[in-house]
């Protein structure tokens, strides 16, 4: 058990800079108030159309005692070991969900945008098993559960809403699983960088520019590789004229090239453009 103790303890303090810090008060901060429509009914939107929920169910949703939270760089949104109360929705900035393994190494599992909520299974588990961390600062929409629950039994179609994010959730660990696990260094961060783009933006076109806080040791992270592993491939996808990337900015300049050397397709995002009706 006291080994137990001392993991989890470091999932719970191991930053992105390779500090260990606990969470203060200056990494995070509430306000009582209740959300204004304007201020959440993007993210909600965007979740919406994500999970194809119609107009009564989001009204219903959005009329729950939302919350506001803001976490700065590095916080943590959902803390390993602890008990869940909430479930957050991303409004503005990113956030990546890791497990952090015993000799204090970190794997990212997950990256999350706006108009995602990060910890859905927080409504049902009774422990968190993972970390949350913003990647930069990050502004969220926080609910607490049992109001949350509630409203799911009442609304089938908004329960089903909820059931098909986290099976979109699933088909994009199959896909994480798959790329460290069988591909080589260059086309593991290839098909991470043409996700994260798409999920960001959803086109292909040479050029777009793409907002993405993340540092070279998160895409390492991400990938099972090593820093220097990472640095080194990186300048290889930059000197074949594929990409730049630098200050919280990507920009594809290949998109047919990226996604070949990726094995990318975006079947498993499961995007409306995408889907088809079940029979």
């Amino acid at each position: 058990m006291d080994g137990l103790r001392k993991l989890i303890d470091v999932n719970n303090s191991v930053e992105s800079d390779g500090r260990s810090r606990t969470l203060h008060d200056n990494h995070s901060r509430r306000n009582s108030k209740h959300l204004t429509e304007t201020a959440i009914d993007h993210a909600l939107r965007t979740w919406a159309q994500r999970t194809e929920l119609a107009e009564p169910d989001l009204a219903a949703l959005r009329g729950l005692p939302f919350t506001r939270r803001a976490v700065e760089r590095d916080g943590f949104i959902v803390r390993e070991g602890e008990e869940p109360t909430s479930c957050s929705l991303i409004l503005e900035g990113c956030a990546f969900r890791q497990k952090v393994v015993r000799n204090g190494a970190r794997q990212i599992i997950s990256f999350h945008f706006p108009g995602e909520f990060v910890d859905l299974q927080g409504g049902l588990l009774t422990i968190n098993d993972h970390g949350v961390q913003a990647l930069g600062t990050c502004s969220l929409a926080v609910v607490p559960r049992k109001p949350l629950l509630a409203l799911i039994a009442q609304r089938p179609q908004l329960a089903r809403a909820v059931w098909f994010d986290t099976l979109l959730e699933a088909a994009t660990y199959r896909e994480w699983v798959v790329n460290v696990g069988r591909r080589n260094a260059r086309t593991r961060i290839a098909h991470l960088l043409c996700e994260l783009a798409i999920r960001l933006n959803s086109t292909f076109e040479n050029g777009t520019v793409y907002h993405l806080p993340l540092t070279q040791e998160h895409i390492a992270d991400a990938t099972g590789l090593t820093s220097v592993h990472t640095n080194r491939t990186i300048q290889g996808l930059r000197r074949d004229g594929l990409i730049s990337l630098a200050y919280g900015r990507l920009v594809v300049h290949d998109w047919t090239a990226l996604r070949s050397i990726g094995d990318f397709s975006g079947l498993y995002l499961h995007r409306r453009a995408d889907r088809r009706s079940p029979t």
